[in-house]
């Protein structure tokens, strides 16, 4: 009886019987560490797919899982202001060794990053990449590559992965930075931040640049989600507590996840502003010929041999995102034409129907816009679904006004443009009248 209730107390605890089975876990603080702080303490744990659920913690290359002739990739998280264990790392962990056969490595410094005082943790930045660099010379001696070694780094971790590049003189493989910490680094000297010379491929996604990201391009290409601002699905306002200080900042690394669920490619397109890409400025990829444009994530490496070897090494890629995973959108550039003899400026909302009756709704409008008479406007919408055979699109055009006679626009020709999918036909409507705030739905033909 007493076993069985020993057996019972254990389960409704997660404890478990067998002290063989114990895996070793990332450091999981509380807040009472971060109010008194926490010195440095690195641990490493190893997964594989021979044990891609319970780590093994690296204190040398002696090891039972390390197989130093395969790929190694380091996961560096970043500032913990709380102590808490990042969520995502179990996902990430799991997709890189579902997407290839290699070793993965978390850099667990929570003892170190977890502190009130944010300057306190980005002083040891670069212990944290002294330990990492003994780790690899290690490695190194028992027949590792720095070419085939990856390191992943979020925040602060992008810096320590930097870091570690400098160590090497810039011959690691690559380095992903995943919205590099902005505090403290924006106005540094290269050598004090990450940058493209640290390793031979540094891709950079930017996610928060007008908070805890940085802003300025720091890879040999550079990844803008709707600006690098403000992202959808997050909150706007302070009131939603510390989620409106960190949705912005993590979307980088939930971007990068869902690149590695290959559930969709997301497209991004290079751009020297993202008022210019939201404009229909920038939707070509003849830079790249005969690769098509680069996709966001863990796959942008293909596009290696490219941008390493431009005169101007740095390419920042703009995009638009969904509000939630796997965030991608479906683009279409729409070209109108339209012959009112007064000026109108106003915006539109598409919807798109296929004959199975799905639909795909645009998501992401561009501004409103001046419609002068047979002027050519360029519109890029996005939609939130990919609808191979569009029979139906219903438009509504607003001028924003509430009060006062509805306005009419008149559309002399209107033409939609599969920007995701460029093969497929073009559509076009001619000699079409929506009258504002109203629904008009019509069928489009070949054009």
């Amino acid at each position: 009886m007493l076993r069985l209730c020993v057996v019972f107390i254990c389960l409704l605890y997660g404890v478990k019987t067998d002290p063989q089975e114990t895996c070793p876990a990332f450091t999981a603080l509380g807040f009472g560490n971060a109010l008194i702080g926490t010195d440095l303490k690195v641990k490493l744990l190893l997964y594989t797919r021979q044990n891609p659920s319970c780590a093994e913690e690296l204190h040398s290359t002696d090891s039972k899982y390390l197989n130093v002739t395969k790929k190694i990739t380091f996961i560096v998280h970043g500032y913990r202001f709380t102590g808490s264990a990042p969520v995502w790392i179990p996902d990430l962990v799991h997709l890189l060794l579902s997407v290839e056969d290699m070793n993965v490595i978390v850099v667990d410094w929570n003892q170190g990053a977890t502190t009130l005082i944010y300057n306190y943790a980005a002083r040891k930045c670069k212990r944290v990449a002294e330990i990492l660099k003994k780790l690899i010379d290690e490695m190194l001696i028992n027949g590792a590559s720095l070419d085939s070694m990856h390191m992943i780094g979020v925040s602060l971790g992008a810096h320590i992965s930097g870091f570690v590049g400098q160590m090497f003189d810039g011959t690691l493989g690559r380095i992903t930075g995943l919205d590099p910490a902005g505090p403290l680094y924006r106005g540094t000297a290269p050598s004090e931040r990450l940058d493209p010379t640290d390793a031979q491929f540094v891709d950079v996604i930017h996610s928060d640049t007008d908070g805890l990201g940085y802003g300025e391009a720091l890879g040999h290409i550079d990844f803008y989600p709707n600006g690098g601002t403000d992202q959808p699905g997050c909150p706007l306002t302070i009131f939603s507590g510390l989620q409106y200080f960190k949705c912005d900042h993590q979307r980088s690394v939930f971007l990068f996840l869902s690149s590695l669920t290959q559930n969709c490619n997301i497209t991004t397109y290079p751009c020297n502003s993202y008022r210019n890409y939201r404009n229909g400025k920038c939707t070509s990829c003849e830079p790249f010929w005969p690769m098509p444009c680069p996709i966001l994530g863990y796959y942008a490496y293909e596009w290696k041999s490219y941008l390493t070897q431009q005169s101007h090494p740095v390419t920042s890629m703009f995009f638009d995102t969904a509000d939630k995973g796997p965030f991608c959108m479906y683009h279409y550039l729409v070209d109108i034409i339209t012959w009112n003899k007064d000026t109108r400026r106003g915006t539109f909302s598409i919807v798109l129907a296929d004959e199975d009756g799905r639909k795909a709704e645009s998501k992401v409008n561009p501004e409103a816009v001046t419609f002068q008479k047979y002027k050519q406007i360029t519109l890029l919408i996005g939609f939130d679904q990919d609808l191979e055979n569009v029979e139906r699109i219903s438009l509504t055009f607003s001028t924003g006004s509430v009060i006062g006679p509805k306005f009419k626009l008149r559309i002399l020709q209107m033409r939609f443009h599969s920007l995701t999918n460029p093969e497929r036909p073009q559509l076009c409507r001619y000699d079409l009248v929506l009258t504002e705030n109203t629904q008009r739905t019509f069928k489009p033909i070949p054009c």
